[in-house]
């Protein structure tokens, strides 16, 4: 028997929602209060101001050769090489995790999808355990991640794509699943009502509608796997976040801007990229 459609949630009422955000912003100000939060704790003070100052001062003036470069080893490479390969890394290390993080997604998005399962019998709970599997994932932070990966592999790559890759798969998982059971039911009805079997059903009338938005999502996530590989070189790696690290302690915020343009300037061209790319699954 076809299932019946679901029936929309009715939409809130303008009391109902102004309740709603009422009490969003009741919870805001208690989490202030509860903290002992006070907005001018907010602004530096003290020999932060001084700090702060110097370190925007630099924005404006980023090193193109070393600070310090009198203590610097006769070997050492010059200072934009050294920037290029750290970005280099960094790009290496966001590749090769959301490329494990995206066999996740898309295995367990599809084992979590409700529209996969539709005339077949079992679903139910195996879907159950596959959200629950992904919870666990995305519920722990990379960072978190890493430390854990640390101690038990010590400071190799492969503990910095697993950190990186767990949890993101666990999200695209979660968003992938959503994503395809929130697609268009027409097609898939139109298969289910001319004989077509389940499987057919989903790979010709529910991932076509979907793969526009999980393509779009899954290069999304792919930039934040690059800021993510950035932040992970704080904890060793070399990526930019190892440099910048020691180029902030070392007090060489001129430097620090320096792979911070870096970054960003590769996160512009990854969003022209993928731009391009949405707009041919889109097309």
């Amino acid at each position: 028997m076809a299932k019946a459609p679901a029936i929309p949630p009715a939409p809130l009422t303008p009391s109902r929602r102004t309740t709603i955000l009422f009490g969003l912003a009741l919870v805001a100000v208690l989490s202030f209060l509860a903290l002992g939060l006070q907005w001018g704790q907010l602004l530096p003070h003290g020999g932060g101001v001084e700090i702060a100052g110097n370190f925007f001062a630099a924005a404006v003036q980023p090193a193109f050769t070393y600070e310090g470069s009198d203590f610097l080893p006769a070997d050492a490479p010059a200072f934009l090489l050294k920037v290029g390969l750290a970005l280099w890394r960094t790009l290496l290390y966001a590749v090769a995790a959301i490329s494990l993080a995206l066999v996740l997604g898309a295995v367990f998005g599809v084992l979590a999808s409700e529209g996969f399962w539709q005339g077949r019998r079992g679903g139910a709970a195996v879907r159950l355990a596959v959200r629950w599997f992904m919870a666990v994932l995305r519920s722990v932070h990379e960072l978190i991640w890493a430390l854990l990966f640390l101690a038990a592999i010590g400071l190799s790559p492969a503990a910095a794509v697993m950190a990186i890759a767990l949890p993101y798969g666990g999200t695209l998982a979660k968003v992938f699943a959503e994503m395809l059971d929130e697609s268009s039911p027409a097609a898939a009805n139109a298969l289910h009502g001319l004989g077509a079997r389940p499987l057919q059903v989903f790979l010709f009338g529910r991932l076509p509608r979907a793969l526009a938005d999980i393509a779009a999502y899954a290069f999304y996530r792919f930039e934040c796997a690059v800021r993510s590989s950035a932040v992970l070189g704080f904890f060793g790696y070399t990526t930019l976040g190892l440099y910048i690290r020691q180029s902030f302690e070392n007090l060489h915020y001129r430097e620090v801007w320096a792979y911070l343009y870096a970054l960003l300037l590769l996160v512009l061209a990854l969003e022209a990229w993928s731009s391009q790319i949405r707009r041919r699954f889109v097309a």
